[in-house]
């Protein structure tokens, strides 16, 4: 699981990372409230712990900005301000829970398990990078946030993902159509498809490659 954390307090920051690093986390550290808005709008993570007292820009803005764009992305508020006003402030902005500093780590790590259960993938669910996908419900989620497909995006996005990593030529594309009750597609409709699956993937991270003479390749953005 990859988490941001959005704290300007660089010694707390430090030990944070490094305690949810040891409980299994991937962890991104935002310094100021500018770089936290841009990860989050540009990164696939999985949840974000988020200071409301943020140099440069505001954690509130920040957490409005933010469930704007990824209205199911689990945010965890950590933050000195303790006063009720605060704490309604931060959740009626659209924070889904709210620990007031110091805090105790175990219980904030319970929080963080109660949180990210929610986006955990089903019993046999593909997961590449932040994308989700669904087969017994046909749905794409990154972040936990669905992905609208056509019964075609889906069949394609769904063979790519089986074979991330791997080059799908357009035979098997036209094959995983037919399969799915579809028309097998000519080369230049495989290719309007591979378009709309790019333009919709770019929040998971991932990219499209196209392979010249053999077919695509699903994998990770490359920083």
């Amino acid at each position: 699981m990859r988490l941001l954390l959005a704290e300007d307090d660089a010694l707390l920051a430090d030990a944070l990372s490094a305690q949810l690093t040891g409980a299994g986390y991937s962890v991104e550290h935002a310094p100021n409230g500018a770089v936290a808005d841009y990860l989050l709008h540009r990164e696939p993570f999985d949840l974000a712990i988020l200071d409301l007292g943020l140099p440069m820009l505001d954690g509130l803005a920040v957490l409005q900005r933010v469930r704007q764009s990824r209205p199911a992305l689990p945010v965890l508020v950590l933050s000195a301000r303790d006063a009720l006003e605060d704490r309604v402030a931060g959740l009626q902005a659209g924070a889904d829970d709210y620990v007031v500093k110091p805090f105790d780590l175990p219980e904030l790590l319970a929080r963080l398990q109660a949180l990210l259960r929610r986006t955990q993938p089903a019993a046999g669910a593909t997961r590449v990078g932040g994308l989700v996908l669904d087969g017994a419900n046909r749905r794409a989620t990154v972040a936990g946030q669905v992905i609208e497909l056509s019964g075609r995006e889906w069949a394609l996005l769904d063979l790519l993902a089986r074979h991330r990593n791997q080059v799908v030529g357009k035979d098997q594309i036209a094959q995983a159509w037919a399969d799915d009750g579809g028309e097998p597609g000519a080369g230049n409709t495989i290719e309007v498809y591979i378009h709309r699956l790019r333009r919709k993937l770019e929040a998971a991270g991932l990219q499209i490659r196209t392979v010249r003479g053999l077919g695509y390749l699903l994998q990770a953005e490359v920083a």
